[in-house]
């Protein structure tokens, strides 16, 4: 019998790892396809790289951002942003769960001790008593637990590159709130110097009436317009205080006024170089995610051909009974029994082989998202990169215009108050101040819009996604 359960064994592991050398395809590793194109993701923008600045999106958020205040207030967001903490949890559920498919390839123990009485005169019962040790070993179809146990891996660096995808949306935003408080600071303290040179030409307004210079009507006017001004200074307050409580939320703490410095403190990359196209690959974190979808069909399918092979099942008792005798203890019997099985499915009604279609379309629709993930990727870079050379090219024209605009005012003031030959009136006094105002909000938004682009542009780039 020994004998005989021996070679059933040896049998069945021959005939094992025949089979497995006959399915060599279901223990390949994920690559990836040959034909995902990269070329041209950036239309005219890529390959700017070079060996010194291998483009934004190789740069860790530090270097980018050099403002020690926004330093901060980004390190307070990753350590207390709750959406972070989250992610950290489910990493650990997922790196728990690799640990169950590694496990997966070791044997099953079990004891299960039985006793029994039995009798058929009370006073003399028979005892029966066995206390097995029972080892179980199911090794699966072929290549079944490997790929489990690959798709678990690739399940652990998804939840990974997930927290990397949030901690890169958290630094941009942090930062583009941060820039957006500079912003309305800057703009504050405008409306505030204009409201107050209003305020003047109003009580200009009032002198020159009195001495019979001017009128009601212009008066009237330039009362609305600085009140116009003054009512804007304070939903200027407000937007700033909104804008706080957003940044503290989104850094996990309760409403607070934020300290910062200016827009000035931004330092623009002298060349916004986008590097090569290959490195989406590796820094954008919705990519990476793409190709890792990618890479979990991939065993799925291995899974799915997997199920076509014979499921082996190795298990074995060892243990003693005392078989019933009077002896309750020692010397008892030791018992052992081991036992091979090698399951082969052969009809199911079509399910093995609907299932594995199913899997290999699902890896053709995750191959097409993989690739449609990294076109979208760079159209994202190239308008990134159009918004960040527009603005750019706006500074001088805009500075122009805010020296102008300056000078009209100086001059039509100047008219306006000696009014003379009363050449100049209200009105063109009115225009002059609105025109400065306006040219000097706008340098002020297309100075921002200069900071968001590029921000834009280096997490379009997968820029602040690594951990430091």
């Amino acid at each position: 019998m020994k004998r005989h359960s021996f070679h059933i064994i040896h049998a069945t592991l021959i005939l094992g790892a025949v089979m497995t050398l006959t399915s060599c395809s279901l223990f390949r590793n994920y690559e990836r396809p040959a034909d995902i194109r990269t070329e041209g993701l950036y239309g005219n923008a890529e390959n700017t790289a070079t060996a010194e600045d291998p483009g934004l999106g190789a740069k860790a958020w530090r270097e980018f951002f050099t403002d020690p205040t926004l330093q901060q207030l980004i390190e307070r967001g990753l350590a207390q942003n709750l959406s972070m903490r989250q992610l950290d949890l489910q990493i650990q559920e997922a790196q728990e769960y690799l640990k169950c498919a590694k496990l997966a390839y070791i044997p099953s123990l079990a004891i299960a001790p039985q006793g029994q009485l039995s009798a058929m005169d009370w006073n003399k019962p028979f005892k029966f008593y066995t206390v097995p040790l029972t080892a179980s070993w199911q090794i699966g179809s072929i290549g079944q637990l490997r790929n489990a146990k690959k798709s678990a891996e690739v399940g652990v660096e998804q939840t990974q590159v997930a927290r990397q995808a949030v901690q890169q949306a958290l630094v941009a935003n942090i930062a583009n709130i941060y820039y957006t408080l500079c912003m309305l600071d800057a703009q504050l303290a405008i409306s505030e110097q204009t409201a107050h040179n209003w305020r003047e030409t109003v009580e200009l307004t009032r002198k020159l009436m009195d001495a019979g210079r001017s009128n009601r009507a212009a008066l009237a006017q330039t009362e609305a317009n600085c009140l116009s001004v003054e009512a804007n200074v304070l939903d200027l307050k407000q937007a700033v205080i909104e804008a706080e409580n957003g940044l503290c939320t989104l850094i996990g703490e309760a409403p607070h006024h934020i300290e910062r410095t200016s827009l000035a403190s931004f330092v623009t990359p002298a060349a916004a170089t986008t590097g090569v196209p290959m490195a989406l690959l590796q820094n954008r974190p919705d990519v990476r995610q793409a190709e890792l979808a990618l890479a979990s069909k991939f065993y799925a399918v291995n899974s799915a051909k997997a199920a076509f092979y014979p499921q082996l099942t190795i298990s074995g008792t060892l243990g003693f009974t005392n078989n019933g005798s009077s002896v309750e203890l020692n010397p008892g019997k030791w018992i052992w029994n081991a036992l091979a099985q090698l399951a082969q499915p052969i009809f199911q009604n079509g399910r093995l082989r609907a299932q594995k279609k199913v899997a290999v379309m699902q890896q053709e629709e995750a191959k097409l998202a993989f690739q449609q993930a990294l076109v979208a990727a760079g159209g994202e870079v190239n308008t990134a990169l159009v918004k960040l050379q527009t603005a750019e090219g706006k500074k001088a024209i805009i500075a122009k215009q805010v020296e102008a605009m300056a000078d009209a005012v100086d001059a039509t003031t100047a008219l306006y108050r000696d009014n003379v030959t009363r050449q100049v009136n209200y009105l063109n006094v009115l225009t002059a101040q609105t025109g400065l105002l306006s040219a000097q909000l706008g340098q002020l938004n297309n100075q921002y819009a200069v900071i968001a682009a590029t921000i834009e542009l280096y997490q379009a780039l997968g820029g602040g996604s690594m951990a430091e």
